[in-house]
C-alpha cells in the first residue's frame, strides 16, 4: 500500500494560523477557508511499481473535494407524545416546575416494536430525497448515537434498510450530545482529505431506555428523535463547512454519565475465583445538573468564538445560532454572551426535549423546512455533553 501525506497549500492566505492536516488526531480543529487547496501528495517510492502508474490512473474516487456542503436534510419523531402534565401524574413535578427550570413542555418517546434505528432510517430517506440522492451514491455513514440497537453498532443495519448496494462504509459515532457536531466535522474531513463524496451523517438517539422515570431532575429533560443531513462534495465557491472547534475532558465524566454495572455478584466455578463474570447492563442516567449547566455556558461561547477565528469570520456574520437543544436557559445564556439576538436563535425544545445527537438535525430540518433558514444563510452550532465533551462547527445552509 502506498505511504501518503497530506498538506495544505493556500492560495491566498487567510490568517496567520498554521496549517494542518484534515485527518484530525486532536480534539481541537479547524477547517480552514474554502480560498485553500488540499493536494494529496503520493511517495511514489514507497507504490508497487509506481515507475507504471502515473497519478492520473489512480482511481478517481480518491481525488479529494476542495469543499463540501450540506444539500440536504431530515427528521423523524416516535407517535407517542408526553406533556408535562403526563410526568407529574408518576412523579413529584408540574408543568410549570418544569417548564420555568427548562423550556420544555412535550417529548416524544419510543414504545413497543419501535426502534432508534427506524427513527434514524425514516430521518436519512428524508435527507436523501430533499438532496435529490440515491442511496447508492451514498458513499459513507456516519450514525452519531449513544443508544444503538446492537452494542456492536447500528449504522450497518441503517445502509442496509437504505438499500446501499454499493455496501459503503457505515459506522457509529458515540459522543451523546456533542455527536452529530463531531458527525459533520468528521464528514468534512472525510470529503476533504479522503476524496468522499456524498457523506449521510444521522444523530439519532432513544435516550428515554437509560431514564429513570422517578427522578424527577432527570426524567422531565429527554426525548428520542432522529435527524439527518446530507453532505456532499463541491467547488470550493460553494464550500458549506468554514471552521470547527472540538474538545473533551474526561475530568467531567463524573457530571454526566450512564455507566455500566453487574446485575448479580461475580460467581465462581470453584476452581477460578469470579468467573464467570454474570451479564452486565447499563444504569440510569446520572447528572450533576448545576454542574452541566455551568460548563456549557462557559465553554460553548468560547469554542463558538474560536470556531468563528478559525473560520475568519466575526459574529456579525452569523444568520442563525443552532445550539444542542439541552435547556432554554443555557441558549439564552450563550446567545446574550454572543450578543445574538433571540430572534436569530433556533429552537424547538418546548416541543422535544433534550434528544441529545438528534437534536441539532431535527432543529435545522424544521427550521429548513418551515422556511426559517433559508439558502446561503451561515449558522453557528455546537453541541455539548456527554463526556464531557463539546464542539462547534460554523456552516452554511446550500
Amino acid at each position: 500500500m502506498a505511504n501518503a501525506s497530506w498538506v495544505f497549500t493556500p492560495t491566498v492566505p487567510h490568517f496567520n494560523k498554521p496549517m494542518i492536516s484534515p485527518l484530525i488526531s486532536t480534539f481541537r480543529s479547524r477547517v480552514y477557508p474554502h480560498d485553500r487547496i488540499l493536494k494529496r501528495v503520493l511517495c511514489s517510492s514507497a507504490v508497487h511499481g509506481a515507475d507504471k502508474v502515473s497519478v492520473s490512473e489512480l482511481k478517481a474516487s480518491r481525488v479529494v473535494g476542495k469543499g463540501c456542503k450540506l444539500v440536504g436534510c431530515g427528521s423523524a419523531v416516535p407517535k407517542l407524545e408526553v406533556s408535562n402534565d403526563d410526568l407529574s401524574k408518576i412523579v413529584d413535578t408540574s408543568d410549570e416546575w418544569i417548564s420555568v427550570r427548562t423550556g420544555i413542555r412535550n417529548r416524544r418517546v419510543i414504545t413497543g416494536k419501535d426502534k432508534m434505528t427506524g427513527l434514524a432510517v425514516e430521518a436519512a430517506q428524508k435527507a436523501l430525497e430533499m438532496a435529490e440522492v440515491d442511496a447508492d451514491d451514498v458513499d459513507l455513514l456516519l450514525l452519531c448515537t449513544s443508544t444503538p440497537d446492537d452494542l456492536f453498532g447500528s449504522a450497518p443495519q441503517i445502509q442496509a434498510a437504505l438499500g446501499c448496494k454499493g455496501n459503503p462504509l457505515a459506522f457509529d459515532i458515540t459522543a451523546a450530545c456533542s455527536g452529530f457536531v463531531l458527525g459533520l466535522v468528521s464528514a468534512s474531513c472525510y470529503i476533504r482529505g479522503g476524496g468522499f463524496k456524498n457523506v449521510l451523517v444521522v444523530g439519532a438517539d432513544a435516550l428515554s431506555r437509560y431514564v429513570d422515570w422517578t427522578d424527577r431532575g432527570t426524567c422531565i429533560l429527554f426525548g428520542d428523535a432522529a435527524g439527518a443531513v446530507l453532505v456532499q462534495a463541491c467547488e470550493s465557491e460553494d464550500d458549506g463547512v468554514f471552521g470547527f472547534d472540538l474538545h473533551s475532558d474526561g475530568e467531567g465524566y463524573r457530571h454526566l454519565h450512564t455507566g455500566i454495572k453487574a446485575n448479580e455478584e461475580f460467581g465462581t466455578n470453584g476452581s477460578v475465583v469470579d468467573f464467570p463474570p454474570k451479564r452486565s447492563s447499563y444504569s440510569s442516567i446520572q447528572m450533576n445538573g448545576k454542574e452541566v449547566f455551568r460548563f456549557a455556558c462557559r465553554v460553548v461561547p468560547q469554542s463558538i468564538e474560536i470556531a468563528l477565528e478559525n473560520a475568519g469570520l466575526t459574529r456579525s456574520s452569523i444568520d442563525w445560532l443552532l445550539l444542542h437543544q439541552a435547556n432554554q436557559r443555557i441558549l439564552d445564556a450563550v446567545a446574550t454572551r454572543l450578543e445574538i439576538p433571540a430572534d436569530r436563535v433556533i429552537s424547538n425544545l418546548a416541543n422535544y426535549g433534550n434528544t441529545s445527537a438528534a437534536s441539532i438535525p431535527l432543529a435545522l430540518d424544521e427550521a429548513v423546512r418551515s422556511g426559517k433558514v433559508k439558502p446561503g444563510q451561515t449558522i453557528a452550532t455546537s453541541g455539548f455533553g456527554a463526556g464531557l465533551t463539546w464542539g462547534s462547527a460554523i456552516i452554511r445552509w446550500n
